[in-house]
């Protein structure tokens, strides 16, 4: 990946066979509810530019049935979740409307395989970062509000066997993802400074601040904006950004309760429904 240019990442070695297997793959487990096996035999092991173009692939599959794109996430931007999942680096996944079930009583738990919930900062943009040199300033001017979230990833890989290939062609592990109400603006608080618990049926299972998240969870937004607008797709003005973990990541079973306090925002909450529920 390029940072901190103009131009999109260059995909001219792609293997338009192998992209295509790959999404497919990918595309059965979704539907089936049945994990693949990983699909890195198909790429060099550091061929992220395949990956994000079985991204892109399976995305533009979904646009054409009808969805919509409100945002993206950012993951593996926490050590401690870099190091259960065995990468490096960050990477980045779409936002789909149909994925923020902020508004129903349970989370559908029929609709995931393999879930998990990590607890972090949600960044709502009131400007497009196309332009400019995405500097801080530029960076904090384009943040309308942030509330806190739980993202429910999830895995098309069987057992989380993954590598940075297989996350990243697989929309970044993403799931669904959840909303709290209360909205702060930047002049409220520092991202940074914020302070995360996370909770499991009353257990807590992680724990973590701002600064887990690439130093900031800012500079994660920072780091997004660039490598999006490099991919030739840059963040838009209303888009939900989810900028990362503030610590481990911790399974969902159906029929859990997941409550994750982040100061200062308070609590955000999810029951996840049973196994027949989708």
């Amino acid at each position: 990946m390029t940072e901190g240019t103009d131009q999109p990442v260059n995909i001219s070695t792609v293997d338009t066979d192998a992209v295509l297997r790959a999404a497919d793959l990918l595309d059965v487990a979704s539907a089936t509810r049945r994990p693949s096996a990983p699909i890195r035999a198909l790429f060099a092991p550091d061929d992220l530019a395949s990956a994000y173009s079985v991204q892109a692939e399976l995305t533009a599959r979904r646009l054409r049935s009808g969805a919509r794109v409100v945002g993206r996430k950012i993951g593996l931007t926490s050590p401690a979740v870099q190091a259960q999942l065995g990468v490096d680096q960050p990477d980045f996944g779409v936002l789909f409307a149909d994925m923020d079930v902020s508004a129903l009583a349970e989370v559908p738990s029929g609709r995931l395989l393999q879930p998990k919930a990590e607890a972090e900062v949600a960044f709502v943009l009131g400007e497009d970062l196309v332009e400019g040199d995405l500097g801080p300033e530029q960076i904090r001017a384009a943040v309308a509000y942030a509330v806190a979230a739980l993202e429910i990833v999830d895995s098309r890989i069987a057992n989380w066997d993954i590598t940075i290939t297989d996350t990243v062609a697989d929309n970044a592990s993403s799931g669904l993802f959840v909303l709290a109400e209360t909205r702060l603006t930047l002049a409220e608080f520092e991202p940074r400074e914020v302070r995360m618990r996370m909770s499991v049926d009353g257990v807590e299972v992680s724990g973590g601040t701002g600064a887990a998240c690439l130093g900031d969870p800012l500079n994660a937004l920072a780091w997004l904006a660039r490598t999006a607008r490099d991919y030739g797709d840059p963040l838009r003005a209303g888009q939900v950004i989810l900028s990362g973990a503030l610590g481990p990541m911790a399974p969902t079973p159906a029929g859990s309760h997941v409550e994750a306090v982040i100061e200062p925002f308070g609590s955000v909450t999810a029951t996840f429904s049973g196994k027949e529920s989708s």
